[in-house]
């Protein structure tokens, strides 16, 4: 725990900056009011005084610790356990046939399954990912649907009401999904309120529902899960999770895929 952390009298200001300590050091606050438990206006409320202090300083829609390392922006997170992702991504284009439909959200271990998609043909891609429609548009007679929207600096990615209107257009064979962290007690999980809300309507309007993530992400935590992980129907790593996570897994009915070494 940080020093700011503990010498803070306020409960409630306590449990905000725990929340951006545990998340990587930045939140929405409307993650943090869910999160929490509370209403925005008391989050923004402590957050003025958190700000004040020089805690923490303010961001649009959100905040972010002062002198913390924030999550990684998309180009770092891709080059991170680039051959896990790599093999997990050869692994999923495998279990995808040519001339079928798929959701695919913008997580970087995604954008590597995009890059190993590039030889399937007449794919129909849904996307909020500008780096998964750039690798997959105008090749193979692939049909491909960009979600709209500001694209966000640090992922290209493109969410809200607008975003989710536009999904609900489409009932595709697959959903590909990332996360940040994996637990037995809570799933899977984001640190972003708008991302969780994007997976939770890709995967009710999908047929099959993967998701791909590398071992790093295994009993880390996020402040935002994703959903029911029952609606799940694989899981795809580069390594078997802790035994604890696979009996949830047989729990969840979820199926366990681990490519080889070698793939």
């Amino acid at each position: 725990m940080t020093a700011s952390l503990k010498v803070r009298s306020n409960h409630r200001q306590n449990e905000i900056l725990e929340l951006l300590e545990r998340a990587g050091g930045s939140m929405r606050i409307n993650a943090i009011a869910l999160a929490l438990h509370v209403t925005e206006e008391t989050v923004r409320r402590n957050v003025k005084t958190l700000a004040n202090d020089g805690c923490l300083e303010k961001v649009h829609g959100g905040v972010r610790l002062v002198n913390h390392e924030t999550e990684a922006d998309f180009n770092q997170r891709y080059g991170e356990n680039a051959d896990a992702k790599k093999r997990i991504a050869a692994h999923v284009a495998d279990m995808i046939p040519d001339e079928t439909s798929l959701f695919l959200d913008i997580g970087s271990t995604t954008a590597h399954i995009a890059d190993a998609l590039r030889r399937h043909r007449r794919l129909l891609v849904v996307t909020n990912s500008v780096y998964v429609a750039y690798r997959l548009a105008t090749r193979n007679e692939n049909r491909v649907f960009m979600i709209g929207g500001e694209l966000r600096s640090h992922d290209g990615g493109a969410f809200g009401a607008d975003a989710m209107a536009f999904a609900t257009n489409f009932q595709t064979d697959f959903a590909v999904l990332s996360a940040a962290g994996i637990s037995a007690a809570n799933g899977f999980m984001l640190h972003d309120l708008e991302e969780a809300k994007f997976s939770r309507a890709i995967m009710a309007r999908a047929n099959t529902c993967i998701i791909a993530a590398d071992s790093s992400k295994f009993q880390k935590e996020a402040p935002i899960i994703i959903g029911d992980p029952s609606q799940l129907d694989y899981l795809v790593s580069d390594r078997m999770p802790p035994e604890a996570i696979v009996a949830a897994a047989r729990n969840w009915e979820l199926e366990l895929q681990i490519p080889s070494k070698t793939a």
